[in-house]
């Protein structure tokens, strides 16, 4: 009887079994069906996937095109032209006159009467004051007499001994005795003169230091007489100039005090170098006929040391690289814009913001102006005017 009941129980354990067996079957046929299913489907997407990341990039490289023109750097252009060019050396000057000077007494005296005024025009030869003379004029009048009686002696001497009347020693005593007043009063004529002021050019009265009464020492100035009519600007030049300047090399003269300029050439230059400074001089004779120009006034030169004609560009647009080599950035066109380039050239020269340039750039060439500091070569940029 026991073993009839455990076959009893054994059944729905069996049974429960299969049906669990037949359920996970079921199972697993499900599941596998399920990743046929999404793989088959995760390859519909990958290709979709790719079709659209392919047309996502075909928008992405239109997009980067438009957007490309939007941030190409904006520059401006300057076309090189043939002009001519100067270079100049620029040193200062001071104007003189070779007739300017301070006039003394030659004689040691009381001042009796100064005949001009500052500012007033005289002539070669004129008396422009006096000194007191009365010992000098009272000799003069005793060496008239004494010449007077001498001559006088002499005459009647010379005629005496043509008629061979009396000795010849007489007749040698009264010739030297004439002959030695005469120089006596030539003497004493002369020193008279010297105590009078007279001038030696004609001219200006600049400036009268004396006045009248004072006692006048050759060492004290007296008047100061000028004649501005011919004037000439000396300057001190360095060394190093010396090959450029000439005789006949063409000037720029700015006297900035009185607003005025002329052109001038050179008159005259040193053959000294000044062991201590180094630099000769050199003078430009000028005309200065309404004397605007006054001594000691100064004057800005530029020297003409170069001159040619050629490609002038601003300096501003001239680089220089790592290897210190010259550059500029031109421009050229390129479909809808431009294109930069780097272009070697050789500045030969540069003045006040002009630069010559002897190599490298053809008449015409377009340059980068405004925007050459940002841009580099080969790089594509928005040209405007």
């Amino acid at each position: 009887m026991i073993h009839h009941h455990n076959n009893i129980q054994m059944k729905p354990i069996f049974s429960l079994f299969i049906l669990l067996l037949v359920l996970s079957c079921n199972t697993t046929a499900k599941d596998s069906q399920s990743l046929i299913d999404l793989k088959a489907k995760k390859g519909v997407l990958i290709e979709k996937m790719d079709r659209i990341g392919s047309e996502l990039k075909d928008v992405e490289i239109a997009i980067s095109k438009l957007d490309t023109l939007k941030k190409l750097v904006t520059v401006t252009s300057y076309k090189a032209e043939v002009k001519d060019f100067n270079h100049y050396i620029e040193v200062q000057g001071i104007v003189k006159a070779d007739q300017t000077i301070e006039l003394h007494a030659e004689m040691g005296g009381v001042i009796t009467d100064i005949l001009v005024k500052e500012g007033q025009n005289v002539s070669k030869g004129q008396v422009l004051a006096t000194l007191g003379s009365d010992v000098i004029d009272n000799s003069v009048l005793q060496l008239e007499t004494q010449l007077a009686l001498a001559t006088t002696t002499y005459e009647r001497q010379a005629r005496l001994w043509e008629q061979n009347i009396g000795s010849e020693i007489q007749f040698l005593q009264a010739k030297a005795q004439k002959e030695g007043l005469e120089n006596s009063m030539k003497s004493m004529k002369a020193q008279a003169r010297k105590m009078k002021i007279i001038a030696p050019f004609s001219g200006i009265i600049d400036q009268v230091f004396a006045k009248t009464g004072e006692l006048a020492s050759p060492q004290m100035p007296f008047l100061r007489l000028v004649n501005l009519s011919k004037v000439y600007v000396e300057s001190e030049i360095t060394e190093s100039y010396l090959k450029s300047i000439k005789k006949g090399t063409t000037v720029l003269l700015d006297f900035s005090s009185i607003g005025q300029t002329t052109e001038a050439t050179i008159s005259q230059v040193g053959n000294f170098i000044n062991p201590n400074n180094r630099s000769f001089k050199t003078r430009i004779d000028l005309k200065n006929a309404n004397n605007d120009l006054k001594a000691n006034l100064l004057a800005d030169i530029k020297i003409n040391d170069f001159k040619a004609n050629g490609i002038v560009i601003p300096s501003r647009l001239v680089q220089k690289d790592r290897n210190d080599k010259t550059f500029v950035y031109t421009i050229e066109p390129k479909g809808d814009h431009h294109k930069v380039v780097k272009t070697y050239v050789i500045e030969a020269m540069n003045y006040s913001d002009s630069s010559f340039i002897s190599e490298g750039l053809l008449p015409n060439s377009v340059l980068v102006d405004k925007g050459a500091r940002l841009v580099n070569s080969e790089e594509d940029v928005k040209l405007v005017d």
